[in-house]
């Protein structure tokens, strides 16, 4: 799988990172040119983030639509069991990893036009060192220079918190939680979650599937989120009126919204959204999904601590930004703070000779990597690629919901009056939802009478979504 290391390499791509969004682009643009391509990653093996995963990880959307376009994540299985029953199949992250191992040996080392180095710093200036032998060497690139490494993930077993902790407390991240309390005298009762993402919800859900008492379970959440409903999440026929009905369903919330607490509030009327508490109206949006059988298990935890972020814990006190809290003895601390993406600033996709990879579609960092590579291979200027590849930012907060709805369907209308990239779109495995849609027929009428109230809404929730768009600007002023 690993090239040898000379002094000169020239390629017609060089890559930066061989996680998901790296290997999705260079997948499309081995499929689509005969452009050669060496990928540099500073990890082991390939998969990015998820080579650092915790055990328990899994996709939190369904595998059909993630990894690669020329090759299957899905066994194209429903769930019989657990959490997800019902719901097209989560991939674990064992499976991930797997998956993306094969996708670089079975599939872009094949082509014979893809070099790739694991273990590798990619200094600047074509210069390159391998971690462990420190020999540099260098690499002319012909076409573009990749950065898929833009967004700077974050993950909970490299994380240093932001907080100070007294020494006699234990800390611990998610990935050494199994092995921490397989061992017979681990010694602790109680279990307090740091953290309000999806890591917390993952590692509070192991928690109770692992015999622990729900009483037994503290959790210090900074900030309450809202979460889509992973039912609406299901690329399969099975699933038009959940999936295809949900964007209808959001669209006429905009439409019908006086304000932007209205709005969310008929987003969860209307099934989209989920939250943890009814009576507490959540800031946070960071595009989380979760099961309703996953939610009610968390709502099971009663001790939650909503008093802002952790700023010293000490065995008498921890202390937070809105006050301060008594915390339980004997009680094994588990950092979940670890923020997924850690650089949330937005440049344009195609400069020069770089290419960015940002998310061009909402909640898609795959499918938008796919996406820029076919620009990149089908349009002959910046300027064009870019009026293409505006970037739809990720979310944080609900105000942020606004701005990504807004971009993302604004996206969707300028690709759909491009010729060929519709057709495109119908043929690849990343995009969810396009070839739901193309295959109803005349004769599905509650299918068209799903897409009917998606045309007859989409523009009202255009005009709502700039309305909002110019009150957030005027307070933010």
């Amino acid at each position: 799988m690993k090239a040898d290391l000379s002094e000169k390499y020239c390629t017609d791509y060089l890559v930066i990172g061989a996680g998901a969004s790296g290997l999705a682009f260079v997948d499309t643009l081995v499929s689509e040119s005969d452009a050669t391509v060496i990928i540099i990653d500073n990890r082991h093996k390939p998969g990015g983030h998820w080579v650092d995963s915790y055990s328990f990880v899994t996709l939190h959307q369904p595998s059909s639509f993630y990894g690669v376009n020329s090759k299957e994540l899905s066994n194209g299985r429903i769930d019989d069991a657990g959490l997800n029953q019902g719901l097209n199949e989560l991939a674990t992250g064992a499976e991930v990893q797997a998956y993306y191992d094969n996708v670089m040996r079975d599939t872009l080392l094949p082509s014979g036009r893809v070099k790739y180095f694991p273990l590798c710093e990619y200094l600047g200036n074509g210069r390159v060192k391998h971690l462990i032998t420190g020999h540099e060497f260098s690499v002319q690139y012909k076409q573009k220079l990749v950065d898929s490494t833009y967004y700077k993930t974050s993950i909970s077993a490299t994380h240093t918190p932001q907080f100070e902790i007294d020494s006699s407390l234990t800390m611990i991240p998610p990935n050494t939680l199994p092995s921490t309390l397989s061992k017979a005298n681990h010694g602790f009762k109680h279990f307090t979650l740091l953290g309000g993402g999806k890591t917390a919800i993952d590692t509070c859900l192991w928690l109770l599937q692992n015999q622990v008492a729900p009483e037994n379970i503290s959790w210090y959440m900074p900030r309450d989120a809202w979460f889509l409903d992973r039912k609406n999440t299901q690329p399969t026929a099975d699933f038009f009126t959940d999936s295809i009905g949900a964007q209808a369903a959001q669209l006429e919330s905009l439409a019908e919204s006086t304000s932007i607490e209205d709005l969310f509030l008929r987003l969860e009327k209307s099934g989209v959204l989920l939250r943890l508490d009814g009576n507490i109206m959540p800031r946070m949006f960071h595009g989380a999904t979760i099961s309703k059988a996953e939610l009610a298990q968390i709502k099971r935890v009663k001790h939650i601590i909503r008093r802002g972020r952790i700023t010293k814990l000490t065995p008498s006190e921890v202390i937070c930004t809105q006050g301060t809290e008594t915390p339980i003895a004997n009680s094994l601390y588990i950092d979940c703070t670890a923020s997924a993406i850690t650089n949330l600033a937005i440049e344009p996709v195609f400069q020069g000779d770089n290419i960015k990879l940002q998310t061009v579609r909402a909640y898609q960092p795959t499918f938008s990597a796919a996406f820029i590579a076919h620009l990149e291979i089908t349009y002959p200027d910046n300027e064009k690629k870019n009026q293409l590849s505006k970037v739809v930012p990720l979310p944080n907060t609900v105000e942020d919901w606004i701005e990504m709805t807004y971009r993302n369907m604004m996206n969707q209308f300028f690709w759909s009056k491009e010729p060929g990239l519709k057709e495109w779109m119908l043929k690849q495995r990343l995009d969810g939802f396009a070839k739901l849609v193309s295959e109803v027929r005349f004769y599905q009428l509650d299918k068209l009478k799903v897409l009917n109230r998606m045309r007859k809404a989409a523009k009202p929730a255009i005009a709502k979504l700039k309305v909002y768009r110019e009150l957030i600007a005027s307070s933010t002023n």
